[in-house]
C-alpha cells in the first residue's frame, strides 16, 4: 500500500525534517520519499491543512480484560482505541484472569502483533498471579519478549519482595514498574483527602499513601542499584523526592496520568464515577507541582490511564463504584484542550513518543527517508466532538463524553500496517 501524505509539518527533534513542511510518500512500510520529484501512485491521499507528523505514540500501562474480562475490553479493541489515539505502541498490564506471569503468557501477546497497526508489549507479572506473594520467573518472560515487570494495577506492597525483584532484574538489566500506592494507609479512601473529601462525606486518599511508597522503593533503589520507574505520581511530595533520587543518580524514571495534569478533586463535586480515578485527581498545588516535575525532566513522560470498566462495576453509587476511565482515544486531546500553553507541542511530542522509549529501552524512531514506519499523523488544533458512538473501546466509562475536544490524530502508521481515521 502507498499512502502520499502532502504538505505536512514533521515534528521530530532528531530529524533533519524537525519542523519542515514536506510531502512524504510512504510505501510497503518504508518511507520512501520525501518532496518525490514525481507525483507516485499512491493507493492513499491525505491533504489537510495543518497536518503533522512524528515519530509513533508510546501508551504505558494500560489495562486489557483479555483473558478473563474479555467483556471489558479484549486485545482488538485495545488497538482499535489505540489508534484512534494516535498511539502505534502500548504497554499492557498483566492483570488478566490469569495473570501474564509466564512465557507462555507473553507469547499469546506478541504472537498476535503481526499484521497489526498497533503493536501491544507485555508488561510481565512481577509476583505469580500478581498476588504479590512470590516472584515469578523474569528471566523466561524478559527471554520472550517482556518489556518490564511489574504487578500493574496492584501496587507492591511487599518490601522485601520488591528488593528482590530489583536484584533479580539486575542480570539482564531489567526495568521494574510499581504504582506507589501504601494500600495500608490509603484504608478505603474514595478520593484525595482534603476539603473537597470533608466538605462531601467522603473518606479520603492523603497524599502520605503515595510518599510513603516512592520513598520506600526509592531507598530499596538505592540500596539494589538496579532500575526503577514509579507509575502514576500525582502528589507535589512525590514529585519532590523523584527530583532529588535523579540528582543522587538513581536510575529512576516517572510518569504521570494525562487527567491528573487536567483536573483537580473540584470535579468530583457532583459525584461523577468517571472522575473517580487512581491516583486520585488532587488539588491546584499539585497538579502545578506535576506540570514543574514535566517540564524540569523529573517526570520522563505521561500516559492515557486506561482503564477500561463494564457499567456493572462504574455505574454504582460514588463509594461503590471502581476506580478508573478509559483514556486512550482522548490523552492527546486533553492536553491540547486545556494544556495547549503549559505543554508546548514539541515536548509534547517527547513526553508521547519519545521518552517513554526511552525509559522502556525501545529503539529510537527517527523520521527520515528510508525508515520504517512507525509514525502518528495528527492535527494539533482539529476540533471534534468525544461522542459515545464513535468510541472504539468496549467500555465507555469516561467523563469526557459529549465534550468537545481539540487535537486529533488522523492515521498511525507500523511497518507495513495503517489506520485513517474516518
Amino acid at each position: 500500500m502507498g499512502c502520499l501524505i502532502k504538505r505536512v509539518t514533521i515534528v521530530d527533534p532528531a530529524s533533519s525534517l524537525h519542523r519542515k513542511t514536506v510531502d512524504l510518500f510512504i510505501q510497503d512500510g518504508i518511507l520512501q520519499a520525501v518532496n518525490p520529484a514525481v507525483v507516485p501512485d499512491a493507493d492513499q491521499l491525505i491533504e489537510e491543512e495543518g497536518l503533522m507528523l512524528s515519530p509513533g505514540w508510546v501508551d504505558v500501562g494500560a489495562y486489557v480484560g483479555d483473558p478473563g474480562m474479555e467483556h471489558r475490553e479484549d486485545l482488538q479493541s485495545l488497538r482499535e482505541a489505540a489508534s484512534a489515539g494516535g498511539y502505534t505502541l502500548v504497554a499492557i498490564w498483566p492483570n488478566t484472569q490469569p495473570a501474564i506471569d509466564s512465557k507462555a503468557d507473553i507469547g499469546y501477546v506478541l504472537n498476535q502483533n503481526p499484521g497489526k497497526a498497533v503493536a501491544l508489549l507485555p508488561i510481565g507479572a512481577l509476583s505469580s498471579g500478581c498476588a504479590g506473594k512470590a516472584l515469578t520467573e523474569m528471566i523466561d518472560m524478559h527471554t520472550a519478549g517482556a518489556i518490564g515487570f511489574s504487578d500493574g494495577l496492584l501496587p507492591l506492597q511487599d518490601g522485601g519482595l520488591m528488593l528482590r525483584a530489583l536484584q533479580y532484574v539486575q542480570f539482564f538489566d531489567g526495568l521494574i514498574l510499581n504504582r506507589p500506592l501504601d494500600i495500608h494507609v490509603a484504608g478505603d479512601g474514595q478520593m484525595h483527602e482534603g476539603m473537597q473529601s470533608t466538605s462531601l462525606g467522603l473518606r479520603g486518599l492523603p497524599r502520605l499513601a503515595e510518599e510513603l511508597m516512592v520513598h520506600r522503593d526509592l531507598e530499596l533503589l538505592e540500596y539494589a542499584g538496579s532500575r526503577l520507574h514509579i507509575h502514576g505520581l500525582s502528589a507535589a511530595g512525590s514529585v519532590e523526592k523523584v527530583r532529588a533520587a535523579k540528582k543522587q543518580g538513581l536510575r529512576v524514571s516517572a510518569s504521570v496520568p494525562v487527567m491528573n495534569l487536567v483536573f483537580t478533586d473540584e470535579m468530583l463535586r457532583q459525584f461523577d464515577a468517571n472522575y473517580k480515578v487512581l491516583p486520585p485527581l488532587r488539588e491546584a498545588s499539585d497538579l502545578q507541582a506535576l506540570l514543574e516535575g514535566l517540564n524540569d525532566g523529573t517526570i520522563d513522560f505521561l500516559f492515557s490511564n486506561h482503564i477500561p470498566l463494564d457499567p456493572e462495576s462504574k455505574e454504582l453509587e460514588f463509594p461503590y463504584a471502581e476506580f478508573g476511565a478509559i483514556g486512550l482515544e482522548t490523552a492527546f486531546a486533553l492536553c491540547r484542550t486545556y494544556l495547549k500553553d503549559e505543554l508546548p507541542l514539541d515536548r509534547l511530542i517527547e513526553w508521547l513518543a519519545i521518552n517513554p522509549r526511552k525509559v522502556l529501552g525501545l529503539d529510537p524512531v527517527v523520521v527520515e527517508e528510508g525508515s520504517t514506519a512507525n509514525f502518528t499523523l495528527f492535527h494539533p488544533d482539529a476540533e471534534w466532538i468525544y461522542s459515545e458512538k464513535t468510541i472504539r473501546s468496549k467500555s465507555h466509562n469516561s467523563p469526557l463524553v459529549g465534550k468537545t475536544l481539540r487535537g486529533r490524530p488522523r492515521a498511525v502508521f507500523l511497518d507495513k500496517q495503517a489506520w485513517f481515521s474516518k
